[in-house]
């Protein structure tokens, strides 16, 4: 089910979160919007587990607004999830490369993401993953196709279940 050209992304993601008791998924994104709203998606069925070590946040368009709760929590790890154009196709999950935060990101958002990252990484000293999701954008309304719906789909359930065994 997983379809990434040259990204492991459930490798790299167990890899990015070992040793991790505390984690906090922030989804990001317009929900309004099918573009931009697939972090927000992910992040709501995440939180519909009630995984154990797992605190989900809502940042929407404006995520340097999470901050403050996210530092109350303490994580060791961050998982920010958020609509990017990874040239993948849509429904495709993939861990997005500091380095490459700028040019892929959909962004809906005021304060580039990459700062905030950089934010929660120096000052909570937490281990931060960005994982991307490939909205569909061949289509004219937007709205992913159903192989791109099942594709998104299958990817969130390997999430799911590699959050659950932390």
């Amino acid at each position: 089910m997983i379809q990434e050209a040259g990204n492991d992304f459930p490798g790299m993601f167990r890899e990015r979160i070992a040793g991790a008791h505390r984690i906090a998924v922030v989804g990001v994104g317009d929900e309004l919007s099918p573009v931009d709203c697939l972090g927000m998606v992910a992040a709501r069925e995440i939180e519909k587990m009630h995984l154990e070590g797992v605190k989900v946040f809502f940042a929407g368009t404006v995520p340097e607004n999470i901050t403050g709760p996210i530092r109350k929590y303490k994580p060791d790890h961050v998982v920010v999830i958020d609509s990017a154009d990874m040239g993948a196709l849509p429904g495709s999950v993939q861990v997005v490369k500091p380095e490459e935060t700028r040019a892929t990101l959909v962004a809906s958002h005021v304060i580039p993401l990459s700062v905030v990252m950089d934010f929660i990484r120096y000052d909570m000293g937490a281990g931060v993953t960005l994982l991307g999701i490939q909205p569909d954008l061949t289509r004219t309304n937007r709205a992913m196709s159903l192989s791109g719906q099942a594709r998104f789909l299958g990817n969130l359930s390997v999430l799911k279940e590699t959050l659950r065994g932390i």
